[in-house]
């Protein structure tokens, strides 16, 4: 019983963890300006999906390439 409810209340504080840490992410690039955005190969509407894939080790998969244009390929 106490097994349980430890390792219940530490997936709780991985959760709450892992909230806190995309909350400080999405302020930060959030505040960026949209050149600075694009300095970095991201859109301002990319900023979720991004943040949603990078707190999920197991969903990261590489993101498409722009090609020169700033235009990712189809």
């Amino acid at each position: 019983m106490l097994d349980f409810l430890g390792h219940t209340l530490h997936n709780v504080g991985e959760k709450i963890e892992g909230w806190r840490k995309y909350n400080q992410a999405y302020r930060e690039l959030v505040s960026l300006d949209d050149r600075s955005l694009a300095d970095i190969g991201v859109t301002r509407s990319e900023i979720p999906f991004i943040l949603n894939h990078v707190s999920d080790p197991s969903r990261v998969r590489a993101l498409p390439a722009a090609n020169q244009n700033g235009r990712y390929a189809a």
